[in-house]
């Protein structure tokens, strides 16, 4: 039998870096970059960029909730990224990198606010400025930032320098959590 996938959408700033982390989880199935919050009719890099749509970078994940449970994506999300500074990751800066967690349910809204108020404070002493608004429409980003991570790793000096330590720190706090090679 084959089990019922569920999708969670998360921004974390720059989806080359949540996107590299879910996709070594376990129970994962995908893990795609893309964008979502704004009313446009369509989004694409160029113009998330400018800071001037309502988008985010997200990353839209399909995963076996029988495997790993949306709580537990959650979890992993606080750690991933800092999500006490407003629309900003490290050096990157914009509503586009903002923390925000779009809700594909009413129970995925419920467990993201019980999150919020019970889980991130035990890992970050500053008040959270997380989103948790619903997902009305996410849209792929373009074929080159899919995979990006696997793809350029340390050829990339943003990769090197930002990417690369967030996904080694989380390997091995969730190496319990993560594929079998």
């Amino acid at each position: 039998m084959i089990n019922q996938l569920e999708f969670a959408t998360l921004g974390g700033g720059c989806f080359w870096c949540v996107e590299a982390i879910y996709q070594a989880v376990e129970g994962v199935q995908s893990a795609v970059s893309g964008y979502a919050g704004d009313t446009e009719d369509k989004a694409d890099y160029k113009t998330v960029c400018t800071g001037l749509t309502k988008h985010a970078e997200v990353v839209q994940i399909a995963f076996d909730p029988n495997v790993v449970s949306y709580a537990e994506l959650l979890e992993m999300f606080w750690i991933a990224h800092d999500p006490t500074t407003l629309n900003r990751q490290g050096n990157d800066v914009g509503p586009q990198y903002r923390s925000v967690i779009f809700y594909h349910n009413e129970g995925q809204k419920e467990a993201a606010l019980q999150s919020i108020a019970q889980v991130a404070p035990e890992i970050w002493d500053n008040p959270i400025v997380t989103q948790v608004v619903p997902l009305e429409t996410f849209y792929k980003a373009e074929d080159y930032h899919q995979n990006y991570y696997n793809n350029v790793g340390d050829r990339n000096s943003y990769c090197t320098f930002v990417i690369t330590p967030k996904v080694s720190k989380f390997r091995k706090k969730y190496a319990h959590r993560l594929k079998k090679a």
